[in-house]
């Protein structure tokens, strides 16, 4: 008896052993805890519920009809290692600080505009192939800490090739998962202690074959796929960041993101300062009309959401970098970024298609890339990718906007928006305010080189303000109406 208690404690505290192979805790939106309770009383025990969210005790089957549900991206749920820390998770969290707009700007147009040029789709089907034909990324699975270990070796092998010096890669082991993550860092050359992060999950999963026939091509190779290859293209243009960039593939994220909580509660208790965080996970079904989907859950960052907006709106309004976008909501914990904003850090979500049309074949042994045909729809996300790491973390070599010679003055006040084009060989032509959903909520045309225009209709809020002149050029303007 000794060495059996022995040998199971060995094996829970180094992870072998998981809680959901048995009822485990959890956190949960309160609608979904209450209507599971009503579909399977006996499966499901909810604890305590405050401010919407649930503290539960739930079985395996009642996780897996989570799975099942379709509008709700991800496992619905996020998992707690104890009824104190699923109590504790859903303690009201200080108020959050008074609305702001992040003090990232658009300048890089030449890096951004050789970066773009740079993505090669076949790269990024390759690694969806590579991944997909591990047959099983689910975390118990054996397949699945070989193919973070896997990555582990690309990532350093990318960057060796490239005599990148300021690179390392390393592996993140789990208190509650076997299966371990993988992070690959960019040493910021200016300001190394603040992080840019980019990631998504490595794991997949598939119930009804028991997680032996578990794919995941969409979700999550692709995201996976996608941010390997912006990781790729910056190497390839001697991108050297100001700020330090991370990669990072998380495990177990379909059992409760428990890779990411590890790994986002670690960098809050030591006070790591993440200005940004963006989630990649599914990049490659043309479910929507549209490219991409902005989500726009109660936990996201606006302000983050409006800086992607922003960026598309600048650098792929048109051409052949074009890139179109809508707006979507995921639910409660649907991915790795709440975790990030779980522990009050600014954090986006970027989405394939809209919930309600996404990929139906996820969590499924049909979750393999002959479904969506090509990575042209992931190229795409790896452009945005690029956009967002080379904005935010800024390069230490001159990069030349192209709106760099015009001199404009931009303030909103009193529900004004005052403009002032001081170049007279230009003149702007039209205005565009979106909203953080993506919507259009405001245009002008013929606004002249200087002018004041009334917004008294439009709401407290983020919004992107985009101007174009007569020789088309973008200028793209962040603010927020308190």
């Amino acid at each position: 008896m000794k060495k059996i208690t022995s040998l199971l404690l060995f094996l829970l505290f180094s992870g072998i052993l998981f809680a959901q192979e048995g009822p485990f805790y959890a956190t949960m939106d309160a609608t979904d805890a209450n209507n599971l309770k009503k579909e399977m009383p006996q499966e499901i025990q909810i604890i305590a519920i405050k401010q919407n969210q649930a503290a539960v005790y739930i079985s395996e089957e009642a996780a897996h009809a989570m799975h099942r549900n379709v509008v709700t991206h991800g496992p619905g749920y996020v998992f707690k290692a104890s009824e104190e820390l699923a109590l504790k998770a859903i303690e009201p969290k200080p108020a959050k600080k008074q609305r702001r707009v992040l003090d990232f700007t658009i300048n890089q147009d030449a890096a951004v505009a050789e970066a773009i040029e740079m993505v090669n789709a076949q790269n990024i089907e390759d690694q969806i192939i590579e991944l997909q034909d591990y047959g099983t990324r689910f975390h118990t699975k054996p397949e699945a800490e070989q193919a973070v270990l896997d990555l582990k070796d690309k990532w350093e092998a990318m960057a060796q090739a490239a005599g990148r010096t300021d690179v390392s890669v390393r592996i993140v082991n789990h208190v509650n998962t076997g299966m371990p993550s993988a992070v690959m860092t960019i040493e910021g050359a200016e300001t190394p202690d603040e992080f840019v992060i980019i990631g998504g999950h490595i794991d997949s999963t598939a119930p009804g074959s028991n997680n032996n026939v578990a794919p995941g091509a969409d979700d999550d190779a692709s995201g996976i796929s996608t941010i390997t290859e912006v990781a790729r293209v910056l190497f390839d243009m001697e991108f050297v960041p100001n700020r330090t960039v991370e990669f990072m593939a998380f495990a177990a994220e379909e059992i409760g993101l428990v890779g990411s909580a590890e790994i986002a509660e670690e960098y809050k208790n030591n006070n790591v300062n993440v200005v940004a965080y963006v989630q990649f996970d599914m990049t490659n079904f043309a479910g929507s009309l549209n490219d991409v989907y902005i989500t726009t859950d109660s936990y996201n960052s606006n302000d983050l959401n409006a800086f992607l907006i922003e960026l598309m709106e600048y650098y792929n309004a048109s051409g052949p970098h074009q890139i179109t976008y809508g707006n979507t909501a995921c639910n409660y914990g649907c991915s790795d970024h709440f975790s990030w904003a779980d522990q009050g850090y600014e954090a986006a979500f970027p989405f394939e298609a809209s919930f309600s049309e996404s990929n139906p074949n996820i969590h499924t042994p049909n979750d393999t890339y002959d479904i969506t045909g090509d990575a042209f729809k992931a190229a795409k996300f790896a452009k945005l990718g690029l956009e967002f790491v080379i904005e935010t973390a800024k390069s230490n070599t001159l990069s030349v906007s192209e709106i760099a010679g015009l001199d404009f003055d931009f303030i909103v006040n009193n529900k004004q928006v005052i403009y002032t084009l001081k170049n007279v060989s230009e003149t702007l032509q039209t205005l565009s305010i979106i909203d953080v959903a993506g919507k259009k909520v405001f245009s002008a045309n013929d606004l002249g080189q200087q002018g004041a225009l009334s917004i008294e209709n439009l709401s407290q809020g983020f919004y992107v303000a985009v101007f174009t002149t007569q020789t088309n050029k973008v200028i793209t303007k962040k603010f927020v109406l308190n």
